[in-house]
């Protein structure tokens, strides 16, 4: 669900959805959710400042909140 969620988003920054990846690493109590996006696209990804991926992680600690499991968002270049 955690790992949709990401991926609906990043597809709809970039301008390459298609090489958009994401993979979830699942523990007992943490996941980490790993997304690739392509070279030109991860300024979109990031933002200025780093906003849109504060934005993003932000959205993923609600919605995993509400799934009772932490998660981390790792951003790949």
């Amino acid at each position: 669900m955690l790992k949709d969620l990401v991926e609906y988003i990043a597809r709809s920054l970039v301008d390459n959805p298609d090489e958009v990846s994401v993979h979830e690493i699942e523990g007992e109590q943490t996941s980490v959710i790993e997304l690739k996006v392509a070279k030109e696209d991860l300024g979109k990804v990031i933002g200025k400042q780093g906003r849109t991926a504060r934005a993003m992680r932000t959205i993923l600690g609600a919605a995993s909140t509400k799934a009772r499991k932490r998660s981390v968002l790792e951003i790949l270049e």
